[in-house]
C-alpha cells in the first residue's frame, strides 16, 4: 500500500480534487435548479446530459490520447470542466446547462481514462489490485468531501461554483509535475454486444438496469431533495450516504460472493435494495429513515455492478474479459441516460418525489425476477471454478476494467498457501 502511494500521491490527490469538484456541480445543479424555478423533468434532461458526454468521451478519448498524448488531453479537459463550472450560475438557463453536461461529462470520462492509463503504468503485479482499490476510495472520498462543501456558502450564490472550478485547477497542477507523461497506452476493441448478451444475459440485462439506478442516485438525489422539501445540509448528508453505503459494503458483498452462486447473490442483493427503495418511498418524510434508504441503495447497487462483471466473466476465456468488460459499461452507460428522464418523468407525476424511489425500487425487483429466471435455465458455474471478484466502480472506463482483470487473473495464479 505504502508502495503504491509513494509512486501515485500525486494523482491521487489530484484525482480526489477532481473527484470533489464533480461532486459539488452534480450536487449543486440539483439545488440551484430549484432555486432556478426549473421543472423536475427540465432538470432530469441537465442530469441525463452528463451521461450522453460521459458515454461519448468513453468511446472518444482512447484516441484523442494516441493523437496528442495525456498531457494535451489531460490539461485541455480540465480546463474545459474549470471553465464550464463557472459558466452554469452566469447562464441559468436549461440549455446551456445541458450543453453544459454534456462537456462536463464527456471531460470527466477522458479524465478518467487518462487517469487510469496512468495508473496502471505506475502499477505493477504485485500491487495493481491495492491501487485500483485506493483509486475508488479515493473517487468516492471525494465526493463524500464534496457534499461537506456546499454548507460553506448560499447555493444561490457563485462561490459554490468557483470553489469546484478552483479545485479543478489546482487539481492538474500535481498530476501534470509528478508524473510521467508518456506511460504506454493501449485498450481493448470491446466484444460485440451480440456477442456479449449470447455470453451473459443476466450481466447484461442486470448492467442496463443498473445504469438506471446509478444515474438516479449521481444524478437526481439532489433533485429529490430539493423537490421533498430538504435543507441543503439535509441534502448533502443525503447524497453522501449513498456512496458511503457503497464503500462499506462493497467488500463484505465481494468476499461472500467468491462463496457463493454469485446468482443467488444477485438475486439477494436485489431484494434488499428493492427493500430499501420502498422503505425510502414509503417513509420519506422521516430523515433518519431516508438515510437508511440510501445507504442500502447504495450499498447494494454498487456491489451489484461487480458482481455482474465477475458473472460474465465466469463464462469467459481470460482473453475475452477485458473487451466483455468494454462492452458491458458501454450498455451501462446507456442506462444510465434514460434513468434520469424516467425519473423525473415519475417525480413530476402524482407520484412526487416518491417517484425517486419508485424508480429505482422497480429496476431492483426487475433483476431480482430476471436473475431467478436465468438460474432456472442454465446451471450454476461451481464456486471452486469462478472467478475472484474484483470491486469496481461504476465511474470506471474500460482502462480500469482491465487493471481489475489483470489483478484477477493473477490472483487466481497464487497458490492458497502464499495468501
Amino acid at each position: 500500500m505504502l508502495q503504491v502511494l509513494s509512486s501515485a500521491w500525486a494523482l491521487l490527490l489530484g484525482m480526489c480534487l477532481l473527484m470533489i469538484g464533480n461532486g459539488m456541480q452534480g450536487t449543486l445543479l440539483g439545488i440551484r435548479g430549484g432555486i432556478e424555478s426549473f421543472s423536475t423533468l427540465e432538470m432530469s434532461i441537465v442530469m441525463s446530459a452528463y451521461f450522453v458526454g460521459f458515454l461519448g468521451g468513453s468511446r472518444m478519448a482512447p484516441g484523442m490520447i494516441r493523437r496528442v498524448g495525456h498531457v494535451r488531453v489531460f490539461a485541455a479537459v480540465a480546463s474545459m470542466i474549470s471553465a464550464v463550472m463557472i459558466l452554469y450560475p452566469t447562464f441559468p438557463n436549461i440549455v446551456i446547462w445541458s450543453i453544459g453536461r454534456v462537456l462536463i461529462g464527456f471531460c470527466f470520462s477522458a479524465v478518467y481514462v487518462t487517469a487510469e492509463s496512468w495508473l496502471n503504468n505506475a502499477a505493477t503485479n504485485e500491487n495493481r489490485g491495492q491501487a485500483l482499490s485506493l483509486y475508488m476510495i479515493v473517487q468516492t472520498m471525494g465526493i463524500v468531501i464534496a457534499q461537506a462543501l456546499l454548507l460553506t456558502a448560499d447555493p444561490s450564490g457563485f462561490v459554490l461554483f468557483v470553489i469546484p472550478s478552483v479545485l479543478v485547477s489546482l487539481a492538474v497542477t500535481p498530476i501534470l509535475l509528478s508524473i510521467s507523461p508518456t506511460p504506454a497506452f493501449d485498450t481493448t476493441k470491446p466484444m460485440s454486444l451480440r456477442s456479449l448478451v449470447t455470453v451473459s444475459p443476466l450481466g447484461c440485462v442486470g448492467m442496463f438496469l443498473l445504469g438506471g439506478v446509478f444515474s438516479a442516485q449521481f444524478g437526481m438525489a439532489s433533485v429529490y431533495g430539493a423537490e421533498a422539501g430538504l435543507s441543503v445540509a439535509q441534502i448533502s448528508i443525503f447524497v453522501a450516504t449513498f456512496f458511503v453505503g457503497s464503500v462499506l459494503l462493497q467488500y463484505p458483498i465481494g468476499w461472500i460472493s467468491d462463496r457463493m452462486d454469485r446468482r443467488l447473490l444477485i438475486v439477494i442483493t436485489s431484494i434488499i435494495g428493492a427493500a430499501g427503495s420502498i422503505l425510502g418511498m414509503m417513509f420519506g418524510h422521516m430523515f433518519p429513515v431516508l438515510l437508511v434508504a440510501a445507504f442500502v441503495v447504495g450499498g447494494m447497487s454498487n456491489p451489484l455492478y461487480s458482481l455482474l462483471i465477475a458473472h460474465t466473466n465466469d463464462f469467459l476465456e481470460h482473453e475475452d474479459m477485458a473487451a466483455a468488460s468494454g462492452g458491458m459499461l458501454f450498455i451501462n452507460g446507456l442506462g444510465a441516460i434514460m434513468g434520469p428522464i424516467i425519473t423525473g418523468w415519475m417525480m413530476g407525476t402524482a407520484l412526487g418525489p416518491g417517484g425517486f424511489y419508485l424508480f429505482t425500487a422497480v429496476l431492483f425487483i426487475v433483476l431480482a425476477v430476471y436473475a431467478t429466471y436465468r438460474a432456472t435455465v442454465r446451471p450454476a458455474v461451481p464456486v471452486d471454478e469462478t472467478g475472484n471478484y474484483v470491486p469496481m466502480s461504476p465511474a470506471a472506463t474500460t482502462i480500469a476494467a482491465e487493471i481489475a482483470q489483470d489483478h484477477a487473473s493473477d490472483a487466481e495464479h497464487i497458490p492458497e498457501s502464499a495468501g
